[in-house]
């Protein structure tokens, strides 16, 4: 499901900025088994700078559950061996109380039409159905653009699965990067994020919202495997998952939430990469890692070296 990709990307911004805005029933995760469970596969590359330099690139999942923790060996190193920690939005503009604002008022339809003229009549019947059974206030969600609602309802069903934005892997690693007093950054600013979301033309939007009523009615089956192949450190499985289609079906949504930002990104990290700069830990989506447009080939592409840092890969082999 090619929109769906959209949604793992942009989630670090709507687990944020949505989360509270959802009115869906939030079921607790279970966590009973969250000791014994074994730590998740990580996404964790390491680049060779000069002298000291290195960066560690971990494939986050925005949202995830008490069971995922605690994390490999090898993120616990990566983490000890940095001296800061960059994100796509740095903890400021994660905790600000403008993002969430910003998006709404970003998301709220100001030419007086509502929702229902951007809608095909089998995806308003759709909605109409999932708001009744899910109490989603639909008569509020008229005056907003179909990528706010398509979000409010991929971020809610994924709460209802157990899955927490509190608990995803960026909001980990700036609580701990905050109590340990390392600096952090973004790549990005809350502008940039709300841009590429509300840059969506109507038809793009129809289509996310739509694919999320869909995978609401199969019970979240991807987001479920998508969460396994992450836990598995399966880069194969998520990047046919999340990027292969979109990028062949929808290529300018893929060029702007993908490809432009990684291209942006990379010039963000080079400073990094000079001699005297220690360790630095990047958390991002993991669709930003993966394939050729991903900030791992295009950082080899430059001459770096680039190794993936994963034991339990080298067992499986």
């Amino acid at each position: 499901m090619p929109i769906r990709s959209l949604l793992r990307t942009a989630v670090v911004l709507a687990a944020c900025a949505l989360a509270p805005l959802v009115a869906a029933r939030t079921v607790q995760a279970d966590t009973a088994g969250a000791a014994a469970a074994k730590p998740p596969v990580p996404l964790l590359w390491k680049v060779t700078g000069p002298g000291d330099s290195r960066l560690y690139l971990l494939g986050s999942f925005h949202l995830l559950k008490p069971q995922d923790y605690p994390l490999s060996p090898e993120v616990e190193q990566a983490f000890e061996a940095s001296q800061r920690v960059v994100f796509e939005l740095s903890p400021e503009d994660m905790q600000s109380p403008q993002l969430a604002s910003r998006m709404v008022q970003a998301a709220v339809r100001t030419d007086g039409s509502e929702l229902k003229r951007d809608l095909d009549a089998a995806t308003w019947q759709k909605l109409q159905t999932f708001a009744t059974e899910n109490k989603l206030p639909l008569a509020q969600m008229q005056g907003m653009k179909p990528w706010f609602v398509g979000l409010s309802i991929s971020v809610g069903q994924m709460q209802k699965m157990g899955l927490d934005p509190a608990l995803g892997l960026d909001r980990h690693f700036m609580e701990r990067a905050q109590k340990t007093g390392r600096k952090t950054a973004g790549l990005e600013d809350i502008d940039t994020q709300i841009g590429m979301l509300d840059g969506m033309t109507v038809q793009e939007q129809r289509q996310m919202l739509s694919e999320a009523l869909d995978q609401a009615g199969k019970g979240d089956e991807q987001a479920r495997q998508l969460h396994d192949a992450w836990r598995r450190g399966d880069e194969r499985v998520l990047w046919t998952k999340m990027a292969a289609e979109m990028r062949q079906q929808y290529p300018q949504l893929y060029q702007r939430i993908n490809t432009g930002r990684n291209d942006a990104w990379v010039p963000k990290l080079l400073p990094y990469l000079q001699a005297g700069q220690g360790g630095t830990l990047v958390v991002v989506g993991t669709l930003h890692l993966l394939g050729n447009d991903g900030v791992v080939e295009k950082l080899k592409a430059k001459g770096y070296k680039v190794e993936r840092v994963c034991t339990g890969c080298k067992a499986k082999r």
